[in-house]
C-alpha cells in the first residue's frame, strides 16, 4: 500500500493533469504494472483528485483501445479488498452489454462503483446509490456513460409502450424533446438523429446529479467531485467524453 501511495503522490498522475502512462503488459515494466493493480484503499484515493480519476480512466481507454490492458492478480485483489473498499470512481452506465465499464476502462476489483440501468439514465435510486458512493465511500469522480446504437435510447425515441419499460423509457423522453433540427424523420431509423439524443440524454442525467442532489452538489462546489458524461461507441471501443 505504501508503494502505491508513494505513486499516486509522487508519479504521473499529478501535476498539471498528467497521466499515469502506458503502464501494460507490453510495454511498461512489470513495476509499473504492479503499481495500477495494488488495490486503492483510503489513503490512496484520498490522495486521488477528480482530475487524476478522470485521466487514470482515460489512460485505461487508452490500453483497451490499443490491446495492452493490464492483466493483474484478481485473486490477490479479492483478498486485498475483502475488509473494505475505496473505488476512485463511478461509472453510470447502460445495462447494454457490449459496454462493461471495468472492462472498456481497463480497471479492476475494487477501483469503480458500477451503476448499470438501461438508457443510464438518473431515478431517486440511481442518486442514492452515488451518493453513497461520494459522500459515504469517497469516489471522486462520476462517468455518465452513454453509448451509440442504445436500444433504451431508440425505445424512448419512438415512445415505446411495454410493461414496466414505459416507466424507465419516459426517464429519457425530455432528452427526445429537446433536440431540435434533426430533420424530419423523428424515428429510431434516423441515426443521426439517435445519436444525438443519446449524447444529449448524457449529459442531461449528468446535470442532474447536482440539480437533484444537494449531497453532490456540494462535492462539487468543494471540488472534491467530478462529474463528467461521456460517450462510448460499440464498433471502435473508443469512448468520447462530451463533458
Amino acid at each position: 500500500m505504501h508503494d502505491r501511495r508513494q505513486f499516486l503522490t509522487a508519479g504521473g498522475l499529478l501535476l498539471g493533469g498528467l497521466t499515469l502512462g502506458a503502464a501494460t503488459l507490453g510495454g511498461a515494466t512489470s513495476a509499473r504494472a504492479q503499481e495500477l493493480c495494488a488495490v486503492f484503499n483510503k489513503l490512496t484515493q484520498a490522495a486521488t483528485t477528480p482530475g487524476q480519476a478522470l485521466a487514470r480512466l482515460k489512460e485505461g481507454n487508452a490500453r483497451f483501445l490499443s490491446g495492452r490492458t493490464i492483466h493483474c492478480d484478481l485473486l490477490a485483489q479479492v483478498r486485498g479488498t475483502a475488509k473494505g473498499q475505496a473505488p476512485f470512481a463511478a461509472v453510470l452506465g447502460c445495462m447494454d452489454s457490449r459496454v462493461p465499464p471495468e472492462l472498456v476502462f481497463d480497471q479492476r476489483i475494487g477501483d469503480i462503483f458500477s451503476v448499470r440501468i438501461a438508457g443510464n439514465f438518473v431515478d431517486t435510486d440511481i442518486l442514492g446509490s452515488l451518493e453513497y458512493a461520494t459522500q459515504v465511500a469517497g469516489a471522486k469522480l462520476i462517468v455518465v456513460l452513454g453509448h451509440t446504437d442504445c436500444g433504451a435510447v431508440k425505445g424512448a425515441v419512438d415512445d415505446v409502450k411495454l410493461g414496466n419499460l414505459t416507466a424507465a423509457l419516459a426517464n429519457i423522453r425530455n432528452s427526445v424533446l429537446e433536440i431540435d433540427g434533426a430533420g424530419s424523420d423523428r424515428t429510431s431509423k434516423n441515426k443521426t438523429f439517435v445519436q444525438k439524443v443519446a449524447d444529449r440524454n448524457a449529459q442531461d442525467a449528468a446535470a442532474m446529479l447536482t440539480a437533484r442532489s444537494e449531497v453532490m452538489a456540494r462535492l462539487v462546489k468543494a471540488h472534491k467531485l467530478s462529474i463528467v458524461a461521456a460517450m462510448h461507441d460499440v464498433s471502435t471501443g473508443a469512448i468520447a467524453w462530451l463533458t
